[in-house]
Formats: C-alpha cells, structure tokens, sequence
C-alpha cells in the first residue's frame, strides 16, 4: 500500500471537509441561499472522505492505466454512494438524497453525471493531489500529527452521537403523532377493500386504452405493490421478508456454500484435481462468493424484474470491481494473493480478468432470476422464533471462524518469513492445529507477497 494509516486517517478528515465546501457551494449557487449538504452537524461530509480512503487504498496500483483508473473510480464511487444512502435510509427512514426524478440514475442513489465526476475526481486525486498531500503532511511533526487527529475524531465521534440522537428524538415525536392518523387510516380499510375489485376492472381498462403507458409508471406502480405485501407479511410474522438483514445473512450463507461448491466442481472438471476454495479454516465457505451474493442482491433486488442482459451487464461490472477490490484487500490484510489471472488474457494486474467478469454476470442473471427466488422463499418458510437465533448464532460462528481463519494465515506467513519468533500460547496452538500442509491444503493458491 503507497499510504500508511495516519495518511488515510488525514486523507479522509481532509476529503469530508472539501468535500462538504464543494457541495455547499455548489447548492448555494444553485439555490441562491447556503444548504449545509452534510448529513453531519459540522463542516464535513463522511462520504467524501470514505470515497478518497477508498480510492487512495485500490486504485494507486491503476496510476498507470488511466482509463481503468477512471473506470475504478466510478465503480468505487457508485457502490460507496449507493451503499451509505441505502443505510441511512433504512436507518432514519427518509432519503438523504433522491436522483429518481433525473435521467441515467440507479435506485435514485447514483447519477450517472456525477459518477463521471467522482471517476475524474479518482484520476486528480491518485495523481496529482494525494501525493502533494502525503508530501505537506510530512511536513507536520508526527507528534503533533497525532494529537490533532486524535481531537477531531474525537469531535466527529461526539458530532455523530449528537446527530443520530436528534434525528431519533424527531422519529420518536413523529411516530407518536402518527397514532392519530392510524384511527382515520382504520376507518378508510373498508372503503378501500370494497373499491379493490373496481380499481383492478379500471386498471385492466387503461391497459387496454392506453396501450403507450409508460412502463416505468407500470414498474414503479407494481414496484410500491410488492413493498405494501411485503410489509403486510412481515406484520403477519413472515421471516425475513424482502431484502431484510435476515434474508441478507441467510443468502450470504447459502452464497458461500454454493460458490465453494461451483468452484470445487469448476476446478475438478478443468484441472482434474480435487481442490479446496473455502475461504475460511472451518467449513466449505467462499466468503467472496458470500458477499458477492449479498452485494449483487443489495443492490440489484428492485431491478430483478429487468431484462437478463440489464442484469447481466451490471453483473460483470460490479463482480469485476468486487474481485479486484477483494484481491487488493487480502493482500493488503494477510499478505498473501489467493488468486493470480497473470497468465489469462485480457486481466488487469492479474487481479480480474474478462472471461471472470463474464462469469459474474452470468452468475448475477442465474442468481436473480432462478436461484434468489427459489432461495428467498425457503428461507421465508423457517419459522420466525427459530430464525432469529439460528441466524445470530451463524453470525457468531462465521466472526469466529473468519477470526481464526485470520491468524492462521498471519502465522502461516510468519513462519514463511522468517518472523516466528514470537513463541506465546496463542502461536503454539496455532503452529499444532493449522500446520504448514493443512494451510496449503485449505488454500492451495495461496501466494505469499514479499514486503
């Protein structure tokens, strides 16, 4: 990695706050009056500066390939986008930002226009800012560095406590007086089951009436019906309803099993060997596969409808940039590269290559449109008082084994680099249950980067 933690630490303080004068200004001109744009009480936007952590962290190997370091950008700053607005929605019930009512948008976190700036943004900031950057805070005793930093995480911490519980006080007020429009809504149900019958005959009329409507009205019509039955199941105590954290653990579950198995079987047939693809020590489980599953339906769940070459198309852009993403991190955490495409045409620093990524959107249209509904309504038939703790308690196996999983690579590399002087009960017991010829069998691909 070309940045030390203090760097990124600076790095992502720096980009909230130019991040935050940017958008500020820009609304300000805009709306002719200033509109503090940060979610935060203070002069920062957190997005920002997670965009540029994550740019300085994946995108330096890319300085020389400017159109994928462009490219990584947008995909970087797409994913980050869409995943903290989709949090804080479903964390504060409201949208922070709302791009539905303009062209070129995705889930109406994403626009188009703007991810090309961020994708520009990637290309400034890797060469040319980020490295003036790391040279002024050099400049800064390391000392003094330290302390500043520690005072304005400090504030920021305190600044976000203050900002969730204000926004929660205001949900509290607001949910008391919704009781009183609760006793009027009662009073409507009749009325609205008695003109369910007439709105479909007059639906089916318009249809054929009006045989231009807009298929986007009729999917965003069909869209919201499928949200109100999905409440109306999770009232009747139905189990990981829709696209809920619970459905989203069982999926990662089933995801891991089944990409280890795809692969398992992949590997037999192309290589003849019996190999294992687990990420983890304990159990057949593909962590990439796993979150990969969890991602593609995060995000993709409200385009599952669309045609298989939407989805296919989206599939191998983001499974791409996931792969790579995962490679970068993994060497960076354990030193070690699981997988190496060096010697497959059309790769991109071995990390990801063409035919992989067609992979990923051939497993996106399958996922979405045979598994995933197939899936989603098993999980939705285990009872609700059984679901809940059996899903916790998967949680907690899986931390654990990725923990262990965690030292025992780092002590395999040890033991490889000459760095096993560390002889402690953890490193003993490590060193008898995880041996060199077990780690090799769990991770056969496994190759160790020098520093």
């Amino acid at each position: 990695m070309n940045y030390t933690l203090y760097q990124l630490l600076w790095f992502f303080l720096l980009y909230s706050f130019i991040g935050w004068t940017i958008g500020t200004s820009v609304a300000a001109v805009r709306e002719h009056r200033f509109i503090d744009v940060g979610f935060l009480f203070g002069p920062y936007c957190p997005a920002y500066g997670f965009g540029a952590v994550a740019f300085a962290v994946f995108l330096p190997e890319l300085r020389n390939h400017l159109f994928f370091l462009f490219l990584g950008g947008v995909i970087l700053s797409s994913v980050i986008t869409f995943s903290t607005g989709f949090v804080l929605e479903k964390i504060f019930h409201r949208k922070w930002w709302d791009y539905s009512r303009k062209r070129f948008q995705f889930g109406g976190y994403v626009n188009l226009p703007y991810t090309i700036v961020w994708g520009l943004s990637a290309v400034i900031c890797i060469s040319f800012i980020n490295p003036s950057l790391k040279e002024l805070l050099a400049l800064i005793p390391s000392n003094l560095g330290t302390i500043i930093l520690i005072i304005l995480y400090v504030v920021l911490c305190l600044d976000l406590a203050g900002t969730v519980m204000a926004i929660k006080a205001v949900h509290s007020r607001l949910r008391k007086l919704s009781i009183i429009e609760d006793v009027s809504e009662n009073l409507q149900k009749a009325a609205d089951m008695m003109g369910e019958g007439l709105t479909g005959w007059v639906q089916k009329h318009m249809a054929k009436a009006y045989p231009s409507l807009e298929a986007k009205e009729l999917l965003a019509a069909r869209q919201e019906k499928e949200r109100q039955m999905e409440a109306a199941r999770e009232r009747a105590g139905v189990f990981a309803v829709g696209c809920s954290f619970y459905k989203l653990v069982c999926l990662f579950f089933l995801g891991a099993f089944l990409g280890d198995i795809t692969e398992t079987v992949f590997c037999l047939a192309t290589t003849g060997k019996l190999m294992s693809r687990s990420s983890v020590v304990y159990g057949p489980f593909s962590i990439v596969w796993g979150l990969g599953c969890v991602l593609l339906t995060a995000i993709l769940y409200q385009y599952r409808s669309r045609s298989d070459s939407y989805i296919f198309i989206f599939g191998t852009i983001l499974g791409g940039a996931y792969e790579y993403i995962c490679s970068v991190f993994t060497e960076l955490v354990f030193g070690t590269v699981f997988w190496d495409y060096s010697n497959i045409p059309f790769n991109l620093g071995g990390r990801i290559n063409l035919l992989y990524c067609f992979f990923w959107g051939i497993a996106a249209v399958i996922w979405l449109k045979c598994l995933y509904p197939l899936l989603s309504s098993l999980i939705e038939k285990i009872p609700k008082r059984a679901g809940i703790p059996i899903t916790w308690l998967m949680i907690l196996f899986m931390i654990f084994n990725m923990i262990m999983s965690g030292l025992a690579l780092n002590r395999y590399t040890e033991r490889h680099s000459n760095k096993s002087d560390n002889d402690n009960a953890v490193t003993r017991f490590l060193d008898k249950n995880f041996t060199d010829e077990r780690m090799e069998q769990i991770y056969p691909n496994a190759i160790l980067v020098e520093d």
